[in-house]
């Protein structure tokens, strides 16, 4: 039987239970405020991050794993004769799976993947290798098989302000301020594993949200009903509800996860940010 164990990059934005049912190993990014260093999701929260931020005026660095971190990872599945699954944020985004390689070469039977996206994005592969490793498909098989289908994940979110993207330097005081002026509430999507601006919209969070969701998914005959996330950087429950509830009435989802950005990704798309994540058939 093949003895296959499946990591991933806390960007890969699951849930505890998540990780925990499809036996998963999260790796966690470095997140820096001030002098103190804390590990994503493990010493830190993301709402500490948004307090800080409002605090200071001054974004957290957010720091990849290193070559060494991943090898003690790798090496203490490989030493125990499994082949190991890894799945890494898009390396347009991160050194992460340029780290990941060069320990993978060091070790032997680990197969890095770049996910060439972000949170559940990412996390969408995390759980499809899962499954495929349940079935009994072998690591290169997996490694392949996840190569192919990441061409048709389906990755975007609406954020509600551009203060943090501002603050990283991706994008200009102006156009943060006209677009905090006119309450426009740009969409990004994940295109080649990198983004852009899709659509606008304009409004309050629960309105913009709302036409956002409706924008990405009604109407269309290719998304894969598996299974989609509702990932989010702390929207109110009641928006969120709604979400789900307008999601499930669109299309027969077996399911409808809700998720919550970490603080690396959370560090760049700011508060009340949400996406509808899923496969294209």
């Amino acid at each position: 039987m093949n003895k296959i164990k499946i990591t991933c990059d806390s960007t890969c934005d699951l849930t505890k239970e998540l990780y925990e049912k499809y036996g998963v190993e999260v790796v966690p990014l470095g997140i820096t405020l001030g002098e103190t260093l804390y590990l994503d999701s493990v010493d830190i929260t993301t709402q500490k991050v948004f307090d800080y931020v409002a605090e200071t005026g001054v974004l957290p660095k957010t720091s990849a794993i290193s070559v060494a971190d991943y090898e003690t990872v790798f090496k203490k599945y490989v030493s125990e004769g499994y082949s190991v699954i890894h799945i890494n944020i898009s390396s347009e985004f991160s050194a992460c799976h340029q780290h990941a390689r060069l320990a993978a070469e060091e070790v032997g039977n680990v197969y890095p993947i770049d996910s060439r996206n972000l949170s559940s994005g990412s996390g969408h592969l995390v759980i499809a290798a899962a499954e495929m490793a349940k079935d009994g498909m072998t690591a290169p098989e997996i490694a392949e098989k996840l190569n192919k289908i990441k061409e048709k994940l389906d990755v975007s979110f609406v954020l509600q302000t551009l203060d943090y993207l501002k603050k990283g330097g991706r994008c200009s005081g102006v156009l943060a301020l006209g677009a905090a002026m006119l309450q426009l509430r740009p969409e990004i999507e994940v295109v080649d594993g990198g983004m852009k601006v899709g659509n606008k919209y304009r409004g309050k969070i629960d309105k913009s949200i709302m036409d956002y969701v409706k924008g990405r998914l009604a109407g269309r005959d290719d998304i894969d009903t598996k299974r989609i996330f509702v990932t989010h950087s702390y929207v109110p429950e009641e928006i969120v509800v709604q979400v789900k509830d307008y999601v499930k009435s669109l299309y027969p989802f077996e399911e409808v996860l809700e998720t919550t950005a970490g603080c690396t990704v959370s560090s760049h798309c700011g508060p009340a940010c949400l996406g509808v994540l899923f496969f294209k058939k």
